[in-house]
């Protein structure tokens, strides 16, 4: 399951909100010592004030090696055809590094269908003229997609699909959907937290926000879980599925079930980290386990 346009970003990724939060010095040597550890992905949001295409040019430009990956860029947030020009540029001065993730994104809008809107900002892009010198290596694509209709667009529209925020489960079904040879790259949370009841109440908190969402709603339900398991902070069952918790050794077997079940490239999200407190160390703990082909720096 490599992906169609040679899209290999390695079994195992990071993916973090942090960056939002420190000065650009900071965002250099974080992402330059991930880098020296062997993780061979970098994934970003883009939700709380860095643009997609400016932060990920800045982490390709302070790394040698590592894929970048909007994680996603919204297409509400430009046209498309400056979206096709940033990635242009991107995939020219760093071949084969930057991976444009395209999704939905942001605040609900009514009357706004995601299928509908996705498929219309790809034609656009894929319509354009441009004068922009064209990259040796070509742009690379995947969509941000859940229900079948869209997990059937970014097969057909794209390199593949990224999910975010779904259980094993769905993997499994997003694979059958995508088919074998399109790519799929699977989010998923971590806390290394091993009482129950502690681990639970920080997962909470940590999905809290999705849980109110329309659109995460529905894509819960589309998942199996009954309304009362939604309501009231999620229920344990859905808490554990969406949230690995636990040691190290715990954590590393969980994950490797994404990937069992179908995922090309798990990109794992850290939670639970004290304000003031980096998650480095764990980066460190989960390299260790998860990264036994990289290369020593």
């Amino acid at each position: 399951m490599g992906g169609i346009q040679g899209l290999d970003l390695g079994r195992f990724g990071v993916y973090t909100f942090d960056f939002e939060h420190l000065p650009a010095a900071r965002m250099r040597e974080s992402v330059q010592e991930l880098e020296e550890q062997g993780w061979p992905a970098f994934w970003i949001p883009e939700l709380l004030g860095r643009e997609a295409f400016t932060h990920a040019g800045y982490l390709l430009a302070a790394t040698e090696r590592m894929h970048v990956i909007n994680g996603i860029a919204q297409i509400w947030s430009r046209g498309a055809r400056w979206a096709h020009g940033a990635a242009l540029l991107l995939a020219d001065a760093y071949p084969g590094r930057h991976v444009l993730g395209l999704g939905f994104g942001g605040e609900p809008r009514p009357g706004a269908k995601p299928l509908a809107a996705m498929a219309a900002y790809l034609d656009e892009m894929d319509g354009l003229e441009t004068v922009n010198p064209g990259p040796a290596t070509p742009i690379r694509r995947i969509l941000a997609a859940y229900g079948p209709k869209m997990l059937e667009l970014a097969r057909d529209r794209a390199a593949g699909a990224q999910t975010y925020h779904v259980n094993v489960a769905h993997t499994a079904q997003a694979r059958e959907i995508i088919g074998p040879d399109a790519f799929l790259g699977v989010e998923h949370p971590v806390l290394f937290e091993s009482d129950p009841g502690r681990a639970r109440a920080i997962a909470r908190e940590h999905l809290r926000p999705y849980l109110a969402s329309p659109y995460n709603i529905a894509k819960f339900r589309r998942l199996g879980y009954a309304e009362e398991e939604i309501a009231g902070g999620g229920s344990d069952r859905l808490v554990d599925d969406l949230v690995f918790w636990g040691d190290l050794d715990t954590i590393a077997g969980k994950l490797h079930t994404h990937l069992a079940a179908g995922a090309d490239h798990v990109a794992v999200q850290v939670i639970g980290i004290e304000p003031g407190r980096s998650a480095m160390p764990y980066w460190r703990m989960l390299g260790d386990a998860l990264l036994p082909e990289r290369v020593a720096p």
